[in-house]
Formats: C-alpha cells, sequence, structure tokens
C-alpha cells in the first residue's frame, strides 16, 4: 500500500542573532598562540568563539540539545570543559572544535567548573549539591564529594597540597581532603549565599564573598601537629549597599569583584590590588611617619613625649581598591586576564545580548578603565517581537524595542541596522526596497532599505498597533490596533522635500470602528474577507468591500492571539491562548477540528504557501507542524529554550524563522527527506524512553560501596546500551563455545574433521575468537561510561566475565583497562564472589597474574619515564633553554625589557 500524503521534513539549519546567553559565563581562551583576544560565550545549546579585535564569530562548538550553564578553559589553553543544564560535562578540542570526552555524573544543572594547576583533574559543581572531581585523562570519575545543602557557587583546587575548597548557596565554605575524600573543616562565618572564593598571597589568605555584599578574608595557617586548619574570625573588608551578589577572580595578585544586585540595576566591577610585601612595608612606613609627626606635634603642646608609638597592619593596607569599571549594561558574567603588555583586560557578557571588552594599566596612580571593543551587531538588545521574509527568500527583518535588522539569510549576516520605536509587526514592502513597521505607541514607520533612513512616521492608532496584512493585491495594507479600530492604507508615491525625486509614502483610505481591542487582522487571499480578532476571545470576517459583518468565530476561551488564512481561501487556522488551535470552515465559519496544540499560549499560527499545513509557536519553547486536512501533529521542531515570540515562513515555504526569549533567532530549512508520521511516532516514543531513564533512580549499589565517594556515575541511555552489548557479547561466547564442544564431540565420533561455520558478527571482526570479541566489546566503551555499564550487568554475567579477564591479563592485554574493570567488579559484587566457591580457585588466579602483571606494566612506565628525564636533560644541556611554559615565560620577560629598554633610551634621547 503507498503513502497517500507525503510530508517532507524540516531541520534546524543554523542559530543567529545571539552574541552570549545569559546562563553560562564568558572566558578568555588561547586561540593561535594569541591571549586575550578571543573569548568563548555560551550561545544555548552552541559555544560562540569570538574575535574581540575583529568583532567575528570564528569557530562554533556544536553542543549538546541542552542549554550551556557553565564554560573553564584548560591551563594548557588547548581544551574547553563545557557544563550543560541537564548535569553532563563536555571537554572540546579548541584546535579541532570537536567534543571528545562526555561525563554523566549530575542529575542538575552545572553551576561551577575548574581544572587543577596541571589540567589533570577536573572539579564539576551542580545544583544537585553535589561535587564530583574527574580524571580527564583517564576519561573517568575519581569521587562524589556530598555535604552541601544547596547548590555549589564555587570550587578551588589548592596548588601546593592535594585539598580542594568548595562554596555554595548553604552559606557554607568547605574544605575537603582529596587523599581521603571527606570534608575536614567547614567555615561557617556567612549568614547569607556564598558566591565566590578566591585564595591570594600564596594561599595563605582566602577571600569569600557572600549575598551581604561584604567580603571576608580567612587567614589559613597549617597545624602539623594536629594536621588541621584554624578558623580565626573573619575580617571585613568592604561593605556597601546590601542585597549584592558578589563573586570574585584572582589574576597574578588583582581582585576583582563582581556586584550583581538582585533588583538588576548595577553594572559596576570593582577591582582591587592585593599588595606584595615590600608595598605593604612602604605602606607601613608612611603610616609609622605620620603617627610621629602626630606625636611630636602632640608633645610641643605640653603632652608627655615618651610615649612608645606603635602602628598596626590592618586588612585595608594589605587590600587596595584600584578602580571601577562601569559597563552600559547590567554584568551577567566577566573574566578577567594580564596581558603580555602587562595591561589588564576585562571582558563582560552582559544582560542585553552585549559583550564589552576594558583594558586598565594598573600601574599607573590613577588607573583609567578604558573600553577598547564591543560586540553590538550581531543581535538585538532585546527580544525579538517581529519576523519577515523578503519576497525572494533572500532577506529576513526582525525587529526588537530598539532597532531593525535585516539579515542575509545565506550568509547569517547582518546587513543593515537601524534604529525605531518598540516594533510589535513588519512586512517588506512589495520590492523589496521599503519595510514597514508598526509600533507599541500606535506608529507606522517606513524605512528605506537601501540608505537605512527612516522616511516617514505616521500616527495610526491610539494604542499599540498589534497587526498588520499586506493585501493581496500589494496595493495596500491593513492594521489593526489597541483603539478598537481597524484601518486601511493604501501605498503613494509623494514629493520627497529632500531631492526631486518622488518617494514611498501611505495614505489612510477607511476605518473600521470595532466594540473590542483588536489583536489579529488577515486578509483572505482573493481580497474579499477580513478576519479580525478580538479581545473578546471571537473572531469576527467582514466583507472588504462595504465591511459589512460576515460571520463570528467563537468557541475559544481565551483572546485569539494569532490566525492565518490559508492560500485557497477555504480554512482559516486560528491559536489562542488557552493552548488550542481550531481549524475553521471559511465558507459557513464551522469549526472542522479544534487541536490541543501547545502546553502553553500559542503564540504565532502561519500557513506554509500552497498547501493547508501550518506552523504554530509556543509559550513551551516549542514550533510544531499541523496538517489542516488530516488534523495530525506532522513534527515538532525544538532547539529554543525559552518562550517563542514569532516566526515566519519564507514565500517559497522551504525556510521557517523563529524567535524567542532567549535572544536566539533560529533558521529552519526543509529538506527532500519524506517523513513518515509512524516512523515519528516511533522516535518521539524513544525520545520519551531515554527522558525516563535519565530520570530514573540510581540502580542500587550493594555492599559496602552504597554511598560511597568511589562511585561518580550517572545511568543513561548509552550506559544501557554499552551494558545490553556486554550482555550480548556474553552470550555469543556461551554460545560459540559450546558449540566448540559439541564440534569437538561430532568429529571425535567421526574420527575426521568437520569445517565449523563461522558466527557472521566474529567474521565482521576480521574473524576473531569468541574471547577476543568480548575483549573488543569492552574496548569500545567510553571510559567515562564504564563504571555505569558494569554496575547495570547482572552478576550472572560476572563469572565468565571474570574467567575471561584472567586469560586477557595472562596474555598482557589491555592490563590498566582490564585492571579497573575488576577492582569495580570485586568492589560492588564482594559478597557474592567471596562466598561463591567456584570463583575462588578463579580469584586466586587473578591475583597471582594481576599483580606480576600490574608490576611490569609498573616498570615499562617507570623505564620510560627514565629515559625521558634523560632526553629532556641532554637536550637542555645542549640548547641551554628549558622546556614548554618555562621558556616561554622567561622569553616574553625578555621581550618585555628589552622594549622598556629601548623606550628609555628614546626619551633619554
Amino acid at each position: 500500500m503507498g503513502l497517500t500524503k507525503q510530508y517532507l521534513r524540516y531541520v534546524a539549519s543554523a542559530v543567529f542573532g545571539l552574541i552570549g546567553s545569559q546562563k553560562g559565563n564568558i572566558v578568555f581562551v588561547t586561540l593561535r598562540g594569541e591571549k586575550g583576544r578571543y573569548v568563548a560565550v555560551p550561545a544555548c545549546e552552541h559555544v560562540f568563539i569570538w574575535d574581540l579585535r575583529k568583532g567575528e564569530k570564528i569557530l562554533i562548538l556544536q553542543g549538546l540539545k541542552q542549554e550551556v550553564t557553565c564554560l573553564c578553559p584548560s591551563p594548557d589553553g588547548l581544551h574547553l570543559a563545557v557544563g550543560y543544564e541537564d548535569g553532563s560535562v563536555r571537554i572540546f578540542s579548541l584546535l579541532s572544535g570537536e567534543g571528545n570526552v562526555t561525563f554523566n555524573g549530575h542529575k542538575a544543572a552545572i553551576t561551577i567548573l575548574k581544572y587543577d594547576q596541571l589540567g589533570g583533574r577536573l572539579v564539576s559543581g551542580s545544583k544537585d549539591t553535589d561535587v564530583i572531581v574527574w580524571d580527564v585523562i583517564n576519561e573517568s570519575g575519581l569521587y562524589r564529594l556530598k555535604g552541601h545543602k544547596d547548590a555549589v557557587t564555587q570550587a578551588l583546587f589548592l596548588r601546593e597540597k592535594n585539598l580542594l575548597v568548595t562554596s555554595g548557596k548553604d552559606t557554607m565554605v568547605k574544605w575537603w581532603d582529596l587523599d581521603t575524600q571527606h570534608c575536614f573543616k567547614t567555615l561557617v562565618g556567612h549568614r547569607t549565599e556564598v558566591w565566590g572564593l578566591v585564595l591570594v598571597s600564596e594561599e595563605k589568605r582566602l577571600i569569600t564573598g557572600a549575598s551581604d555584599s561584604e567580603l571576608r578574608a580567612w587567614d589559613i595557617v597549617y597545624l602539623q601537629e594536629v594536621e588541621d586548619l584554624e578558623e580565626p574570625k573573619p575580617k571585613k573588608v568592604k561593605e556597601s549597599s546590601p542585597r549584592m551578589q558578589d563573586s570574585l577572580v584572582a589574576e597574578d595578585d588583582a581582585l576583582e569583584l563582581d556586584e550583581t544586585p538582585e533588583d538588576g540595576t548595577d553594572s559596576v566591577l570593582e577591582v582591587f590590588c592585593i599588595l606584595s610585601k615590600e608595598e605593604v612595608q612602604k605602606k607601613m612606613e608612611k603610616k609609622m611617619k605620620k603617627a610621629r609627626k602626630k606625636a611630636k606635634l602632640n608633645s610641643c603642646k605640653g603632652e608627655e613625649e615618651d610615649l612608645e608609638i606603635s602602628v598596626e597592619m590592618t586588612l585595608r593596607d594589605e587590600i587596595q581598591r584600584v578602580t571601577n569599571i562601569k559597563t552600559s549594561a547590567k554584568i551577567k558574567s566577566f573574566d578577567m586576564i594580564h596581558s603580555p603588555q602587562g595591561e589588564l583586560k576585562a571582558v563582560f557578557l552582559l544582560q542585553n545580548n552585549l559583550v564589552e571588552l576594558y583594558s586598565l594599566n594598573a600601574s599607573l596612580p590613577t588607573p583609567q578603565p578604558i573600553r577598547t571593543s564591543r560586540i553590538t551587531i550581531g543581535g538585538h538588545r532585546s527580544d525579538v517581537r517581529t519576523l519577515s521574509f523578503s519576497s525572494d527568500n533572500i532577506a529576513v527583518l526582525s525587529a526588537a524595542a530598539d532597532s531593525i535588522k535585516i539579515w542575509n539569510r545565506s550568509t547569517l549576516q547582518c546587513i543593515r541596522t537601524m534604529n525605531c520605536e518598540y516594533a510589535l509587526c513588519s512586512f517588506f514592502v512589495p520590492g523589496d526596497r521599503q519595510v514597514v513597521i508598526g509600533t507599541k505607541t500606535g506608529k507606522l514607520q517606513l524605512y528605506d532599505l537601501a540608505s537605512g533612513n527612516l522616511l516617514e512616521t505616521i500616527d495610526a492608532h491610539d494604542g499599540a498597533l498589534w497587526s498588520m496584512c499586506l493585501s493581496p493585491d500589494q496595493r495596500g495594507f491593513v492594521t489593526g490596533g489597541a483603539d478598537k479600530s481597524v484601518k486601511f492604507w493604501d501605498f503613494e508615491l509623494v514629493k520627497d522635500e529632500k531631492s526631486t525625486q518622488k518617494r514611498l509614502s501611505v495614505k489612510q483610505t477607511r476605518m473600521l470602528q470595532l466594540d473590542e481591542d483588536v489583536l489579529c487582522v488577515r486578509y483572505s487571499p482573493n481580497q474579499k474577507l477580513l478576519a479580525v480578532s478580538l479581545l473578546d476571545c471571537t473572531v469576527k470576517i467582514f466583507y472588504v468591500d462595504t465591511l459589512k459583518f460576515f460571520l463570528s468565530l467563537y468557541g475559544h476561551k481565551l483572546p485569539v492571539i494569532c490566525m492565518d488564512i490559508s492560500d485557497d481561501g477555504a480554512l482559516i487556522a486560528t491559536g489562542s491562548a488557552d493552548r488550542n488551535v481550531k481549524i475553521w470552515g471559511l465558507d459557513f465559519g464551522d469549526c472542522h477540528k479544534s487541536l490541543f496544540a501547545h502546553d502553553d499560549s500559542v503564540m504565532y499560527l502561519q500557513f506554509v504557501p500552497k498547501s493547508h499545513l501550518f506552523f504554530t509557536a509556543g509559550k513551551d519553547h516549542k514550533i510544531k507542524q499541523w496538517d489542516a486536512d488530516k488534523f495530525e501533529h506532522i513534527q515538532t521542531l525544538e532547539g529554543h529554550h525559552q518562550e517563542i515570540w514569532c516566526l515566519a515562513v519564507s514565500p517559497s515555504g522551504d525556510y521557517v524563522v523563529s524567535s524567542s526569549h532567549d535572544k536566539s533567532l533560529r533558521l529552519w530549512e526543509r529538506t527532500r527527506e519524506p517523513l513518515i508520521l509512524e516512523e515519528e511516532r516511533e522516535m518521539q516514543r524513544e525520545a520519551e524512553y531515554e527522558e525516563s531513564v535519565a530520570k530514573e533512580d540510581q540502580p542500587a549499589v550493594p555492599g559496602e560501596i552504597q554511598g560511597d565517594s568511589y562511585f561518580t556515575g550517572r545511568k543513561t541511555i548509552e550506559t544501557v546500551k554499552a551494558a545490553e552489548r556486554i550482555m550480548e557479547a556474553i552470550e555469543l561466547y556461551r554460545e560459540e563455545t559450546a558449540k566448540m564442544k559439541e564440534h569437538q564431540a561430532i568429529c571425535k565420533a567421526a574420527g575426521k574433521e568437520v569445517p565449523l561455520p563461522i558466527n557472521p558478527i566474529l567474521m565482521a571482526y576480521g574473524n576473531i575468537s569468541p574471547s577476543a570479541y568480548v575483549l573488543e566489546i569492552f574496548k569500545g566503551i567510553k571510559s567515562s561510561e564504564l563504571e555505569e555499564s558494569l554496575l547495570v550487568l547482572p552478576f550472572s554475567y560476572v563469572p565468565d566475565i571474570l574467567k575471561l579477564f584472567n586469560e586477557f591479563i595472562q596474555l598482557g592485554s589491555d592490563v590498566e583497562l582490564l585492571c579497573r574493570c575488576l577492582f569495580f567488579l570485586l568492589r560492588i559484587h564482594f559478597g557474592q564472589i567471596t562466598s561463591n566457591q567456584m570463583l575462588v580457585p578463579v580469584i586466586e588466579k587473578l591475583k597471582e597474574t594481576t599483580i606480576s602483571k600490574v608490576r611490569q606494566v609498573q616498570d615499562v612506565i617507570g623505564f620510560n619515564m627514565a629515559g625521558l628525564d634523560y632526553l629532556k636533560r641532554e637536550c637542555e644541556a645542549k640548547s641551554e633553554v628549558m622546556f614548554f611554559a618555562e621558556a616561554t615565560t622567561q622569553l616574553e620577560e625578555k621581550k618585555r625589557k628589552r622594549k622598556k629598554r629601548e623606550k628609555l633610551i628614546l626619551t633619554l634621547t
């Protein structure tokens, strides 16, 4: 039976109009050997790399479906760790732009990521209150640290000791010993959420910032006898207005405080400096001189001369305020770095979809921040409320509260930006040389695209101008507004006062007064009927020529926000705030079908040209395609992370563009791939199953490991599939082993060799043995998913796995991988293994072979490291230079000194 109707699939093509999302943080990254030029910003589910010097987007890191919440570059600058809303962490290579490693361990959004000094370990904190330390090299979790009662806000590794410091919204700062994985000290001096912390003064002082707008400084003293931290009373650094959230960053003895008030009006970054010992000594000498001078004056007035003069050093003598950096909007996140020229660079991701770069020369007596770069052209400052396609599908118009932008659809570059009032609706004038905008104040604004000038502003309505529709004959248009009127307009050419040529203008021809506010207006394709949506939840149909009433469409429980009429004029579809879409016949006004379309208000609806297919957009973050003839849901376009305000379908029907509260514009493209509804339903069921697996409780861990900090994984659909592959491989091994025994018995009975049929799966792997196939399956599992896959595995498969591991380790195959799997299985199934008498000899053999083979591997590694050290010493002796980072630092220092010397010579001459 053939297909009665074929649909074509729409897929996501691009994300544009977005500079940076608000949920994540902005960070400097090192690319092409340059430091301080490139920044990484979260962009919904992607990460954009921007060139601050050129203002261009140079790299896009394609992420998962979840929104990015946290970024952290590696110390070597080659990788970028990205945290997501679903609790996963992915590590991208900045050279190739590919995500190589994914960690799944948290149940909620990632809030903080930090590398250690060497970049071998990564700590992640989440809203689920857990802290997990990951082994980046081995691609596995090390341990999970539990203790916070609310979201983790900051985490820091100590350089000299194997310790970790974390802070949370539970007002606690916790110190963790990573050797024993336990919390040995909790600082409880805060009364509000701790938003940030930083280690300064060679890690001898900890500074924390909380919501009470005070910085607290803690002296760190290591007591050798009890191996604990002394907990002194915190010292306050500053006090200012209440209700401020503080986050801290330290960068080469500079301390920065980002104050973000809860009411969203603060746009100031305070920069502090940690003075060196010499600078503190000079400051104290000056204070001593002032004290002596004051004492001398007092002695002249007859007071006692033999007074001991003492000056007490306070915290303000060590920490000095440098300056304030004022940005153009509220700061969402920032990052600071010292440039090779000695300047302090601060980059800001602002609330209004903007990135600003400031430079500061801290060596000057009164340093003043200078704004050196700004990325603005790539997006609007506020949400886009209207979209339109040009007649040739090439240009896309987007308008927001302050500007109009014209985009090239193929290149996604902004080719024109024009200032406007708060725009609500728009369209291209026939010919695509002018555009008309309807504003929130009820005005019509006419723009010329070639020059980008505002040609004319007309006061059209007394209230908001909610909707406009171009007439099918393209000679005029109709508008509807909050003043309860519908007005008809015609295009005309008028004499331009500034030139001799005529320019386009509009004039009002008729007006239809109604009893309720007008929310939406639409022409029928033959221009005989006009549909008007009113605030009383009805849609009125009028004759265009006489403006007489024809039909009333009622049935929605809330006002109809959007509607559209099909190209043949047979159907009208209405979308309402009651979450329903109704399909009506335009001949008699009968309701053909009522569809529950979205989980929230339906914000926009538009038919695909020359068809009865239409798209709807809702506040539930989804775009859906429907068939108005069969009343079927065809497909769902998911990608936006917040409410969708509007969409536009191109005149050819090949493209759809949408805008959302997440500041992004998304382009969807129609492909040649046929879409089968049954397959689409099956894919939807699979997606729902994956979501249910992710939401399931973690499998119970038997024995003493339950609740242990060793286990860091999380059950996902990938780990379930990996466990299924292991089980299938063991089943195949059992079947092939049984077949081989039967074959040997047959050959013995027949007295001759009989060929054994080869399993096609083993043949596909190069005609390997069944045991080798099992090893290949283990090697194919991702390192970050290995423990979770073994945890899901039933115990009935464990005896066979242990026997195979014994064979593999004796052969010396993948000793590290097999030992890792072996130790984990022994750890989680210790009770069952020790109580099984059949496994005792297997464990004894594993003990002998494992110890000997691991020692062999250790010897090889030790020999290789000794050889590398020898080669390093030989190279250093020959070239008299240091390797790697030390050599680079010394070279930069030499260059800086040479430039200073040259400047001094020029000054003297």
